[in-house]
């Protein structure tokens, strides 16, 4: 159910002992009923009309099928044929009469004509039907990169703008669950509801109590009914098509998992327990609002949350807001596991004073710890284009089996993805990777777990409504910066060996991945101020300082760690290579015949220290670029290596370049300056311990 807050005056104070009051007038309890009627829209409620023959089910049912039990589904079903069957011919004439039409139109060559027509008649479609073909149409309807304009803006008008049922049944049901007459629990309440989805309706109310101003969210009357043969229809029908297409996903349980949701959407006790657990969680964010819940106040069929102003973030095309959702669901899915399954626009509001609003808590997930570093591993190996990690990750988190044959699977993979990765992490498209995907998953029985479904769609949701704002947005390339930060900070064992395998291949430190953690790392941010051009545009100045800062600290311990590690390394062979370029200096006649004591190994921590020099001096990549030395040729001969010591004496005498790096270092606060001071001890010691045990290993061996 989506809740739609128009904007609207507060409703002014009034006092406890007033009487109700529908857009201010007053109206006694026991002349409620008339006045209801009156209030009632004069809309047909077409799914009512076109399916209210699904509702007639005994109490003894009704209460049967309260939580998703496929059998028990099925065994009420089964005793009412007729209504099993109405229901098959109803839908399969519903959409074979608009199939049909669509036919008529490609015979005709008139379907660009006519989309704007079909699109209006799908969509009333969808309402008649019910709540399961409209809650699969809004998830279609966030995909404007996928879906004709002219069936989207039809499609959006299910999110909050169908057709309401009527107030008198809205007003009873508010009675019977809460136990009490509506004037006794408001002091004012809305006539009509402010918003009308698929599985309820909303009421602006005042409560009488408190006199705080809440929405009050009403459940359509039989939702349930029509859900439970939908799910049990679309069961049936899923099987038959995996049996036919041998289809490797096991689809049956792609509906069992997404009937579950749903269900337990329809249980709004859950959904106040769900909206105070992601309050508690994610609502201390920068710039996100998320409404009290009034729990005790929340039956199965009425929810009473906190009322909030805004419009929908899809109106209001507010950049900013969107980093914020896209922050907000990285703490969602990789920190905390537990994520709003159901972002679509009618859900996602600017507040009027700026802030994410999230409401509507009914569509929940859970993400599990191993599934989450799972998923970070798959985004790490897949940016970093190492395929073959990329296989084993699928198996990891389900997606292929794991008796798949990997070279052929990493093969397949790197052919799949290796266009769309070669344009850069800010350039790949979620829906894009999802499309090539297609027939390498079919080929190597790929399979998507249930759990997976609704994690995909979350994204592709959140995706969908950025892309409305700004076309060329990215899911993915906005998210990469927070799993890079939290690759480098993460205290977990499994994400740290993930880090130490994606920056060392056979030994050698890959450095040029270390620059893009770093450096992707540096945009995870949430204030206004650092959203626009984060990269080329930031003062060298800052970075230096924010690169400081993360080593320095507890989180970035790990990190901290391979640096002094690998400046150890570097200087212990610069100290080889000076020696050896001294010695060609005293003796230039010996320089044919010298052999140099620089190994393969030296070599290659040379370079690094170099660019390790030019990261934290942050040298324009253009110029990193001009002196880069590809790994096939290092050091091909003694000049090479002597020119390389020399741009390394270069880089370290050059005051212009080193200077940043020290000039930051008051500005750092006293316990990281404290821990800045600690590292030439730590250092120096790293390098007695490389040259003691180099002297040793040279006189043994």
């Amino acid at each position: 159910m989506t809740l739609l807050l128009f904007a609207s005056p507060p409703i002014p104070a009034l006092p406890a002992n007033q009487q109700l009051k529908i857009y201010g007038k007053p109206i006694n309890h026991r002349h409620l009923k008339s006045s209801r009627v009156s209030a009632t829209r004069d809309d047909v409620d077409a799914f009512t009309e076109k399916s209210s023959y699904l509702f007639k089910l005994s109490s003894t049912d009704a209460d049967s099928i309260v939580e998703y039990d496929l059998r028990k589904i099925a065994s009420v079903y089964r005793r009412k044929p007729l209504i099993l069957l109405r229901r098959v011919f109803q839908v399969g004439t519903t959409f074979g009469w608009w199939f049909g039409s669509r036919f008529v139109d490609e015979l005709m060559e008139r379907s660009d004509q006519m989309f704007p027509v079909r699109a209006a008649e799908l969509r009333k479609i969808l309402v008649e039907l019910g709540p399961a073909y409209v809650k699969i149409a809004q998830a279609v309807s966030s995909r404007p990169d996928l879906i004709p304009p002219s069936y989207l803006d039809e499609l959006s008008l299910l999110q909050d703008q169908i057709t309401p049922f009527s107030s008198e049944v809205a007003f009873n049901t508010i009675e019977q669950e809460l136990g009490l007459p509506i004037d006794e629990l408001f002091s004012e309440i809305s006539p009509e509801p402010v918003a009308a989805a698929s599985l309820g309706q909303v009421y602006q109310a005042r409560l009488r109590q408190s006199g705080r101003v809440v929405a009050v969210k009403v459940q359509r009357p039989g939702v349930q009914a029509a859900i439970s043969l939908d799910i049990f229809i679309l069961h049936f029908i899923a099987g038959l098509i995996r049996k036919a297409r041998k289809f490797n996903t096991d689809l049956q349980a792609v509906v069992d998992e997404w009937a579950s949701s749903l269900f337990r959407e329809l249980d709004y006790k859950i959904e106040a327990k769900n909206g105070l657990k992601f309050r508690q969680l994610y609502g201390g964010i920068q710039d996100v609002l998320i409404p009290e819940m009034y729990v005790e106040q929340t039956t199965r069929k009425v929810l009473i949350m906190e009322w909030v102003e805004g419009q929908k973030l899809s109106e209001v095309k507010d950049l900013y807001l969107i980093e914020v959702g896209v922050y907000c669901s990285f703490n969602q899915l990789l920190e905390k596991g537990f994520y709003h399954a159901d972002p679509h626009p009618g859900n996602l509001f600017r507040s009027y004073d700026g802030k994410l609003a999230y409401i509507d808590f009914g569509m929940m997930g859970e993400f599990k710890e191993e599934l989450r570093e799972g998923f970070i591993e798959a985004c790490l190996h897949l940016v970093n284009r190492d395929f073959d990690a990329l296989a084993k990750d699928f198996v990891t988190l389900g997606l292929l089996p794991p008796t798949a044959e990997k070279e052929a699977v990493t093969k397949a993979l790197t052919g799949v993805f290796q266009n769309a990765v070669a344009k850069g992490v800010r350039n790949i498209s979620f829906g894009d990777l999802l499309g090539n995907l297609g027939a390498t998953m079919y080929k190597f029985k790929f399979r998507i777990p249930s759990y997976f479904s609704l994690v995909i769609r979350s994204l592709a949701v959140l995706e969908g409504i950025a892309i409305s704002s700004n076309p060329n947005y990215k899911v993915l390339g906005s998210t990469y910066p927070y799993i890079a930060r939290k690759v480098l900070t993460d205290s977990s064992p499994q994400l740290k060996s993930s880090l130490v395998a994606l920056l060392y291949k056979e030994g050698v430190f890959r450095i040029d991945r270390l620059e893009s953690l770093l450096t992707e790392s540096l945009r995870a941010r949430t204030e206004k101020a650092l959203v626009k051009k984060q990269t080329e545009d930031t003062d060298s100045r800052l970075i230096t300082k924010e690169i400081l800062s993360f080593t320095l600290t507890e989180k970035g311990a790990f990190v901290r760690e391979i640096l002094l590690q690998e400046f150890a390394k570097g200087l212990d062979a610069l100290g080889i290579a000076t020696l050896d370029y001294f010695t060609s200096a005293v003796i230039p006649f010996a320089a044919p015949f010298s052999f140099s004591s620089l190994t393969e190994e030296d070599r290659i921590n040379l370079t690094n220290l170099r660019r390790l020099l030019l990261l934290l001096s942050r040298v324009q990549s253009s110029k990193s670029a001009s002196v880069e030395v590809k790994e096939g040729s290092i050091y091909k001969n003694q000049t090479t290596y002597s020119e390389e010591a020399s741009l390394v004496f270069y880089q370290l005498a050059s005051a212009q370049e080193v200077l940043p790096i020290l000039s930051v270092i008051p500005e750092l606060p006293p316990e990281l300056q404290q821990e800045f001071l600690h590292l030439p001890a730590d250092l120096a010691g790293r390098l007695i311990s490389r040259a003691a045990a180099r002297t040793i290993r040279r006189m043994f061996l």
